[in-house]
């Protein structure tokens, strides 16, 4: 399970002053909610002043880190002149008091110097892009198209920008579509080669509702009918796609043609399918064009696809809709949809190479195959026909397969769920993309045509890496640490074919620079842990040493700090070394940090991967203790000041280390975490990660669980080892939450303190399963310092 409230009293009224005074921090912290509250009330009434002061120090301390702006996009272009490149880069910054993220636009332009350097400008200010949904530009980099998503029942707003100006404003009625698509996911924007027509995912018009009134029903009733003896009625409910996604409508395709403003929905492809990631395919003149994208069937029980890759999903293409004098010309009426992928149960990010010769795809067939919502994934080709229709069936090529079991130090195979939308080099047959390696994210060079997988950032150090924009053979990436800020790197494919990267000085603010010296006394390693109890029956992927990665002071003489163990959810996740704002804080307050990727994380080869399924709540537990044992026994960490936090299965896992191992641990934390699996079967998004992570298959799957599997299901779950918790725990749960819905942890939390054990519970009302809402992921981390410094000082 991937993926955290109360409110602070008044909070809109008073928060323009939170930061500003000290006294009034600690008197906003009075209320204890407990068991029963709904609030962001921290602490007991009865506090102490080391508490008090706890709170007022470390609500200070975050807001350095929250302040900072998270690097999200970027896109590069050569320069007019030829002698350097432009970069326009997308930031967001969280603002507390509107509770919000603020996206930002800042543009800069990057040349060589004589001495082998960068020289660098950047714009003076930021821009603040408001309400912005996408922005996209167009191929030669001369448009930008910039979405705003409606509210209510508004249009969808379409803006054209070019250098100088808004060139064209188009205006989309509710009864044509709705939202446009910007969840990363079914999200797909793409522009035509001659950039006359954009292709789009955006949510279907809404259905016609009944209409009542005193009489009964009311017949033939318009769109517009305003009758106060009226009123329109629910309709039929309608399956959405879980978590996230409440209360969207069906992802369809639709294309507008920029100059006339025109918005023709693509017909053919019907209500079975929910349709994303949709890209122009390559043409020729006297080619029809089409559109490939990626369909999942939807004519069936849909389950939460947030985080979620074991989705069954398919290339399509189908011609795209014409326009004007094109329709009179056209004597074609057949836009049957053609499936692409027929010899694969997963199809996902389509992209053509530069030629136009062949549509490459990731796969992630061992995700459908096995149940698990992430595995290693594949990279696959098609050979593209531009002449005319696509060939069908397509012949699927393999590129790069998935890894069973790497050899040491090897490449672990493709942990990548997202490529940019052009991610080629000069070559036309070199695909960059980033990927996980272990427990750091690495940037890799694929060649489409032979298969080899090269990666091309150091491997030297314990740095992560993730790639932003290419332009011919340079690469915008950025590269941090648990202990480094983000840096702008620039990389550049060199005659010898190695690359060269180095530095872009950007602004900096007065947080960053606090941040920078908070994290200069810490220091990083990512450890080996070795696998105990090796038994006959295991893979050998299943056998080899896991990781953990190990923050701490850089001084020796000390002694140990006290340790907050951190665990991922998923399970098939993984916590990488790639600077993380909550973990820099939580080391900054003074704690040694140990992130455990348990096997069953993502970065390690398959048969590592799918050892886990079937044995969730034994062996993740036993790796956890392992990597605690580990660290013990080389003198990093003192064994009666360790907590531990962890959300979703990283929840569930804590949950079970507490009851399992009650004398091991002074505090937990745990945000949303699966506490109790034959509770959450009935009320989850995806009730059939509960088979797969109990029993490792999904063959039992069913919607009303027999007592038996029920009786399985609890005894597999933290709650069958309740009577043993003596740990003071924090609960923060999202009160709209689907994917571990909020009756999970309370249930949890509530026996607990019915036992006596000391309990605090937060919950957020408009958090889901992430509580990512900035005013929520502050207050949660301010509470787990708290919470750990009250306990394990």
């Amino acid at each position: 399970m991937t993926g955290y409230t109360g409110t602070l009293i008044n909070l809109h009224l008073i928060s323009a002053n939170l930061f500003r005074n000290h006294h009034l921090i600690a008197l906003l912290y009075q209320d204890d909610y407990g068991m029963d509250g709904v609030g962001v009330g921290v602490t007991p009434v009865n506090k102490d002043a080391f508490i008090e002061e706890e709170y007022v120090s470390q609500s200070k301390l975050y807001k350095d880190f929250t302040n900072m702006s998270t690097i999200d996009k970027a896109w590069i272009y050569n320069s007019s002149n030829g002698f350097g490149t432009q970069a326009m880069f997308t930031f967001s910054q969280p603002n507390l008091l509107s509770n919000n993220k603020k996206k930002l636009m800042l543009s800069s332009f990057i040349s060589e110097s004589s001495n082998g350097g960068l020289n660098v400008q950047w714009s003076p200010f930021p821009v603040e892009v408001t309400g912005a949904s996408v922005m996209v530009p167009s191929p030669s980099g001369t448009k930008l198209l910039l979405v705003r998503n409606p509210e209510n029942d508004s249009p969808t707003q379409f803006e054209i920008w070019g250098p100088l100006q808004l060139e064209k404003e188009i205006r989309v009625p509710q009864s044509v579509h709705g939202s446009v698509y910007s969840d990363g996911w079914f999200e797909g924007i793409s522009w035509s080669s001659d950039e006359s027509l954009v292709a789009y995912v955006a949510e279907e018009p809404t259905p016609p509702k009944p209409t009542f009134n005193d009489t009964g029903y009311k017949r033939d009733v318009g769109p517009t009918d305003k009758d106060s003896n009226s009123w329109k009625g629910q309709g039929d409910w309608e399956e959405d796609w879980g978590e996230t996604y409440s209360g969207k409508r069906q992802p369809a395709l639709f294309v507008i043609n920029i100059h006339s403003g025109d918005v023709r929905g693509v017909n053919g492809i019907g209500r079975s399918l929910s349709v994303g990631q949709v890209v122009w395919a390559p043409t020729r003149k006297g080619s029809n064009d089409y559109l490939v994208f990626v369909g999942w069937p939807s004519d069936t029980r849909k389950l939460g696809m947030k985080y979620c890759f074991n989705r069954p999903c398919a290339l399509y293409a189908i011609k795209a809709p014409l326009f004007g004098s094109q329709i009179k010309e056209s004597s074609e009426n057949d836009v049957s949809v053609i499936h692409l992928s027929q010899g694969t149960s997963s199809a996902f990010v389509p992209r053509f190479t530069p030629d136009g010769k062949f549509l490459v795809f990731l796969s992630a067939k061992s995700c459908v195959d096995s149940g698990a919502h992430s595995a290693t994934n594949s990279l696959h080709k098609i050979e593209w026909n531009t002449q005319g229709e696509p060939k069908t069936p397509a012949k699927i090529l393999d590129v790069v397969p998935v890894v069973m079991c790497p050899e040491d130090g090897g490449f672990p195979g493709i942990y990548c769920f997202d490529v940019l939308s052009k991610p080629w080099l000069t070559d036309g047959c070199t695909m960059i993309m980033s990927s996980i390696w272990g427990s750091k994210e690495v940037i890799l060079s694929v060649n489409v045509l032979s298969g080899n997988v090269t990666r091309i950032t150091p491997s030297c150090s314990n740095h992560s890496w993730s790639l932003l924009a290419i332009d011919g053979n340079n690469i915008l990436s950025v590269c941090s640490s648990l202990v480094d800020v983000p840096q702008i790197v620039y990389g550049s494919l060199t005659k010898d074919a190695s690359w060269q990267w180095r530095n872009v000085s950007t602004p900096t603010s007065e947080s960053k620079e606090k941040v920078k010296s908070l994290l200069s006394s810490l220091q990083i390693d990512i450890l080996k842990i070795p696998v105990k109890n090796i038994s006959e029956n295991m893979t050998k992927g299943a056998s080899k040493p896991f990781e953990a990665i190990f923050v701490s002071s850089k001084r020796k003489d000390d002694g140990c700090d006290p340790l907050i163990v951190i665990l991922h959810g998923g399970p098939h996740t993984a916590l990488l070394s790639t600077f993380s704002k909550s973990s820099a804080f939580l080391a900054s307050i003074g704690y040694s940090l140990l992130i455990v990727n348990y096997r069953g994380s993502l970065g390690f080869g398959e048969e590592a991967l799918q050892s886990l399924p079937g044995k969730a709540g034994m062996q993740d537990v036993k790796d956890v203790l392992t990597a605690i044992d580990h660290a013990v026994d080389m003198g990093l960490a003192d064994p009666s000041k360790i907590t531990v936090v962890g959300g979703s299965h990283g929840g569930f896992l804590t949950a079970h280390l507490i009851g399992q191992a009650p004398q091991r641990f002074a505090a937990a934390a745990m945000r949303n975490p699966v506490c109790n699996i034959a509770l959450m079967v009935g009320t989850t998004d995806i009730p059939e990660w509960c088979f797969v992570e109990s029993f490792g298959t999904v063959n039992d799957y069913t919607e009303a669980p027999s007592p038996e599997l029920l009786k399985l299901f609890h005894d597999k779950s933290p709650i069958s080892h309740l009577p043993k918790v003596k740990t003071p725990t924090l609960f923060l749960l999202g009160a709209k939450d689907l994917r571990v819905p909020v009756s999970n942890g309370l249930q949890f939390a509530r026996a607990l303190k019915e036992k006596g054990v000391e309990v605090k519970v937060i919950v957020f009302p408009e958090d889901i399963h992430a509580i990512s809402r900035p005013q929520s992921d502050f207050e949660s981390f301010v509470n787990i310092g708290v919470w750990f410094k009250k306990y394990c000082k």
